[in-house]
C-alpha cells in the first residue's frame, strides 16, 4: 500500500502546481479584461464636488459672431473699434501676409518667461493651419473610413490638411497600435496639438490643466481686472502653442512629456510662425469668427513624427488630472482655413 500512498502524494502536488499556474494565468486574464472594459470610458471628475474645482465656469462665454457684417467684436467688447479681430487658423507658408492691420504684436518670447503655464492641452483631426510642402492639401494618410467616428459620441469631425510623411509601403505607418486611453486614434494620420496657455490659469496647483480650456485661461483673473486690459495685456498673457504630428508605431520617436507643451528638440519646435489670432474650432470658419481675439500663437511649420505611445501616455495623464479631461481624449474637428482678410498682417 506504500507505493500507492506515494503515487498519491505526487498527484496531490501535481495537482496542486496546476492549480496555481492556472490561477497565475487567469490573473492577467481578468486584469487585462478589466482593461479592455475599461478601455476608452470617459472618466468623471475628480473632484469630490463641483464647488472643488476653483476654475469651474471661469469660462467668460462670448458667443461666436458674423464675421462679415459685425465687425469690432472680441472679448474685450470695446465700444471704439470698429475693425474685425484677426482669426486663425491660416496659411502659415513663410512670404503669405493677412490683410488687417494692428496695433498689437504677438508675444515672441517662450510662454514660461511671461508666467503663463499651459491649462489644456487637445488636438484636432488633420490640422487647421497651412504649411505649403509641409502639411497642406498634397498630403497622405490611411484612408479614412465614412463610417469611423472620431467623437465619443459617434460623430465625425471635421478633417483638416494632412503632412506628406506617410508612406504605405513603411510599417511604422500602417502597423496598428493597441490604444489604452486615447479615443479614435490612428497610427499614420496627422494631428494638430494645442496646449493652450495662460499668465490667470491655475499655475502649478491641481487646478492647472481644465477642460473646456476656457476655464483654465481665465482661472484667476476676476471681472474687475479683466475689463482694465488692453488688446496688448491679452496677447501677451494668453496664448497657444501649436505643433503637427505624424504618428508612427515606433518608439524611436517616444516622448515622454507631451501634456507640458510643444516639443524643442533638434529640429522640433525650432521654425515657428508668431502672430495673434482667435481660438479654433469647426464651429468657426470663413462666415462664423470667434470673439475669443487677439490671443499669441506660436505655431511650430514643420511637421514631425511622434510614436503613438507618447500620444497614449498623454492621454493617461489626462485621465488622472483633477478636473475632467475626458472632452478632450480624442480629435477635435478642424476650422477651415480663414482668408487673407481675417489675418493680421
Amino acid at each position: 500500500m506504500a507505493p500507492l500512498k506515494k503515487d498519491n502524494s505526487q498527484l496531490d502536488i501535481t495537482l496542486g502546481v496546476f492549480g496555481v499556474c492556472a490561477t497565475l494565468l487567469l490573473v492577467p486574464t481578468v486584469i487585462l479584461s478589466i482593461i479592455a472594459n475599461h478601455r476608452n470610458q470617459p472618466l468623471h471628475t475628480r473632484f469630490s464636488a463641483p464647488e472643488d474645482n476653483a476654475c469651474a465656469g471661469k469660462n467668460p462665454l462670448p458667443p461666436n459672431v458674423d464675421c462679415i457684417h459685425v465687425e469690432g467684436r472680441h472679448l474685450l467688447e470695446k465700444a471704439n473699434v470698429t475693425k474685425t479681430d484677426p482669426q486663425d487658423g491660416y496659411n502659415l507658408t513663410k512670404g503669405n501676409q493677412g490683410n488687417i492691420e494692428v496695433d498689437y504684436v504677438p508675444n515672441t518670447e517662450p510662454y514660461w518667461s511671461s508666467k503663463m503655464c499651459p491649462v489644456n492641452v487637445h488636438w484636432h483631426m488633420g490640422t487647421e493651419h497651412y504649411s505649403l510642402g509641409e502639411y497642406d492639401e498634397n498630403g497622405g494618410g490611411p484612408q479614412r473610413s465614412q463610417d469611423q467616428p472620431t467623437a465619443p459620441d459617434n460623430q465625425r469631425v471635421r478633417p483638416g490638411y494632412r503632412c506628406h510623411h506617410f508612406d504605405k509601403n513603411d510599417r511604422r505607418f500602417t502597423t496598428p497600435y493597441l490604444w489604452q486611453h486615447c479615443i479614435n486614434m490612428q497610427v499614420g494620420e496627422t494631428y494638430e496639438v494645442h496646449w493652450p496657455h495662460s499668465a490667470a490659469g491655475a499655475c502649478g496647483t491641481f487646478n492647472q490643466y481644465q477642460t473646456p480650456f476656457y476655464d483654465g485661461m481665465f482661472c484667476n483673473l476676476d471681472t474687475e481686472t479683466f475689463s482694465t486690459l488692453t488688446e496688448q495685456d491679452i496677447a501677451n498673457a494668453v496664448g497657444v502653442q501649436a505643433q503637427i504630428f505624424t504618428i508612427v508605431n515606433d518608439e524611436t520617436f517616444f516622448y515622454p512629456d507631451l501634456i507640458r507643451g510643444m516639443i524643442v528638440d533638434k529640429e522640433y519646435g525650432q521654425d515657428l510662425a508668431y502672430y495673434t489670432g482667435s481660438t479654433t474650432g469647426s464651429t468657426e470658419n470663413g462666415d462664423i469668427c470667434s470673439q475669443y481675439t487677439p490671443i499669441t500663437w506660436q505655431v511650430d511649420r514643420k511637421c514631425h513624427l511622434i510614436s503613438a505611445s507618447s500620444f497614449d501616455k498623454l492621454c493617461a495623464e489626462m485621465k488622472v488630472q483633477r478636473d475632467d479631461m475626458s472632452l478632450d481624449l480624442h480629435p477635435h474637428g478642424s476650422r477651415e482655413l480663414v482668408m487673407n482678410d481675417l489675418v493680421e498682417n
